[in-house]
Formats: structure tokens, C-alpha cells, sequence
């Protein structure tokens, strides 16, 4: 194999494996991929010796009989801090904005979430779940979606009573052509 396609499969591979949630076998990899088993599982192994010489904050694992991304041992203690110390930080704009679409279209799913803003929101929605401030709310009866809604911490960090006292939308959008379909299908 020339090395611009061992470089290129190991690019691959990391990508992939920096958006799974749970860990993923060496011949989902290799149908993904479409290469060879063997290949993918000799470039799993060295990326997780590489990682590991290299002293990095992540180690790339085989466990449950797939491989995943895990924090190195001696950087938990870092990472605990963060994500302890994250539930107080402020939320990024696009967390902000998916947490609107959710709290005006609920129940919603991340698909419909992902369609009015135009981009992928699996990440916020995680990241929204684990700050209590969305939760599961069902699913989709035609699709099979799960759905979310906003929790009681939403409206109590909002200062609200009820989602009746979220503000009108139309006051803070700009005045644009066709905007009247916009409110439209954020009300149904």
C-alpha cells in the first residue's frame, strides 16, 4: 500500500471515530472505508500505539469489541474539571439558537431541529441533554424520531413559569421578504 493511501485511511478513520458514541467494530470500519479488515484493524492498532507513544490526552481503544476515542488516564481528572465546571459556562450561539428552535417547535426532532437551522445539531442537542436543559419527550410516530422538549431547569433558568411566557418572535427578527412563512412554520 503506497503511503498517501495509509495516510489518507488513517484520516479516515479518525474522523469517523471522533463522532461515534459508542465503539465501532474493525469491519463496520472496513465497510465504511472499503478496505480490507485487515488493513483497517492494523491501522487501528498502530493509531492507538501512536497515541500512546505520543503521550496524547486521548487514547484510542479497543473495547466491547469495537474501537472508540477515551480520555488517557491521567487527563480525566482535567476533563472532570471541565465538564463540571461547563455546566456553568455560558452556551455557544449555536446551542442557543438550537435550544430556540427547540423551545418554540416542541416536541421536536433533531432532524426537523437540523432543518430549520441548517446544519447538523447532533452535538448541541448532546450537549443540551446533558446540561438538563432538553430532554427526551417520546417519539415520532411516522418516522420512529426521538423527540425533545425543553425541561422544567429551562424554564427555571429563563425565570419562566410556563413556555406561555416565552416572548413573541416577530420583535426580534429582521424585517425580511417571506419571513411571515417563517413564523408560520415555527408556530405548527
Amino acid at each position: 500500500m503506497n503511503e498517501v493511501s495509509q495516510i489518507s485511511l488513517s484520516m479516515a478513520l479518525e474522523a469517523i471515530l471522533m463522532v461515534v458514541d459508542e465503539p465501532v467494530t474493525a469491519l463496520t470500519l472496513a465497510q465504511i472505508t472499503q478496505r480490507p479488515t485487515d488493513e483497517v484493524s492494523t491501522v487501528l492498532a498502530d493509531l492507538a500505539q501512536g497515541y500512546i507513544a505520543d503521550s496524547r490526552g486521548f487514547e484510542l481503544r479497543e473495547i466491547a469489541g469495537g474501537w472508540r476515542f477515551y480520555t488517557a488516564a491521567g487527563a480525566a481528572e482535567y476533563v472532570e474539571r471541565f465538564v463540571l465546571d461547563g455546566q456553568q459556562a455560558r452556551l455557544t450561539q449555536a446551542a442557543l439558537e438550537t435550544l430556540a428552535v427547540v423551545a418554540y417547535r416542541q416536541p421536536v426532532s433533531r432532524a426537523r431541529v437540523s432543518g430549520v437551522r441548517g446544519v447538523n445539531v447532533d452535538a448541541v442537542m448532546r450537549t443540551l441533554v446533558n446540561r438538563g436543559l432538553v430532554e427526551e419527550a417520546g417519539t415520532e410516530h411516522e418516522s420512529g424520531s426521538i423527540l425533545y422538549r425543553t425541561t422544567t431547569y429551562f424554564l427555571e433558568r429563563l425565570g419562566l413559569k410556563s413556555l406561555e411566557e416565552l416572548p413573541e418572535l416577530a420583535p426580534f427578527l429582521p424585517d425580511i421578504e417571506g419571513l411571515d412563512d417563517v413564523l408560520d412554520s415555527l408556530s405548527s
